[in-house]
Order: C-alpha cells, then structure tokens, then sequence
C-alpha cells in the first residue's frame, strides 16, 4: 500500500500563492484588453438639450460622442456637416490620422470607407458636393473638444472632413472652420487607435454612425 504524502503548510502557501498570481495575471490580461473598460457610454435620451436640432451623435467602437453645433458661428460649415449626417455618409469612415492625446480626424468619404480604404490617397478624399468657404471670422475658443472642418494648405477648400481636438489648440482659432464642440463623451475619443510613429493609422477605427438627434 502506497502512503500519501501530506504536503507541508510551506507548500500549501505557495501553491496557493502561485494559483493567485495565476488569477491575477488572466484577470489583468482580459481587463487591458479591453480598452473601453471604465468608458461611460452616454445616452442622448436621457439627456436634456436646450436645442436638440443642434446635436449630433458620433458612436465609435466605446461609446457616444455627443456634439453640439454652432450654426450661429459657421452656418455653412454647419449645413455640410449636417447634410452629409443626414445622409449618413460618415458612417463606417475611419480616424484615418490620429495624434495621441492630440486630435482625432475623420470624414475622407472617398477613400476611407471600411472596406474600401485606399491608403495612399486617404486624407485627400471629397465627398462630391464640393468645396465651401472657410468661416474664420467669428470668435470662437478651440479648446479641448472642438470640433473643426479641415482644409487643405489653403483657405475656402472645406469639404466633408473634420477633426475633434483632445486639448487646447489656441493656434487654430482664426485658422480653421468651428462647428461645434464636443459635451459628452470626449473620453471615448481618446481610445481611438493610433500609431506612435505616424499620424496615419493603419487598419484604424471607424464611426460606427453620426447621425443628428432629431
């Protein structure tokens, strides 16, 4: 008859030492997989708007990014935005460039369709209807989430792209077209993917939708 060897109370501690770590370490793994984890998701429903014709809805992969637009600032900056939501042309459209803790930018409808990207003309995309003209002349604050058109090197060459800014870019005021501002939901931006070594994102994240409340 073989005698059952009782393990030493040393043993038993570090084995159950080793189990904890082990619980510890697969419990860490999953929770930094998850980069939506502590994100709060805001429901526009369930928010009051002093004017809700006004507000739009960017959802991305961890959550609702709640904007208010400024038609009272940039009239036909706000007009193309709003047309090109109502249509819902930036839906599945990439951040094709990011810049950490920076800005964000979306909108290349032409060349950055889930799907569809073309990487080397991305950025430089139109969306069909046309330039506008840059609407500079207002005061307006960019401070963090502020929601801007983009431009080429030139002024008036406005199209359907757009960029929300993660901290205060006092250079662009009087540079670029304002349309609104981020209210809710400016932490869910900062979990868009980007790349350290470029502002151009490979395999990027994308708008799941932008539509208008109403």
């Amino acid at each position: 008859m073989i005698e059952k060897i009782k393990p030493s109370t040393s043993e038993k501690i570090i084995f159950s030492f080793i189990l904890i770590l082990g619980l510890l370490c697969l419990t860490t793994f999953f929770l930094l997989k998850d980069k939506c984890l502590f994100i709060k998701n805001y429901d526009p429903q369930k928010i009051n708007f002093k004017d809700p014709s006004n507000i739009a809805i960017l959802n991305v992969e961890c959550g609702n990014v709640i904007i208010e637009l400024y038609p009272d600032i940039s009239p036909n900056g706000v007009k193309r935005f709003k047309a090109l939501t109502q249509a819902g042309a930036y839906n599945n459209i990439a951040f094709h460039r990011v810049i950490k803790d920076k800005l964000v930018q979306a909108g290349d409808l032409e060349f950055g369709k889930k799907g569809n990207i073309d990487y080397g003309k991305i950025g430089t995309g139109k969306s069909g209807l046309g330039t506008i003209n840059s609407e500079v002349d207002k005061e307006f604050d960019y401070i963090r989430g502020s929601v801007g058109l983009a431009r080429s090197l030139k002024y008036n060459t406005e199209d359907s792209q757009f960029f929300i800014i993660l901290e205060d870019k006092p250079l662009y005021e009087g540079e670029y077209t304002p349309i609104g501002k981020v209210i809710y939901g400016i932490e869910v931006l900062e979990k868009i993917k980007y790349l350290d070594k470029s502002e151009y994102v490979l395999r990027p994240d994308f708008i799941n939708f932008l539509k208008m409340l109403k």
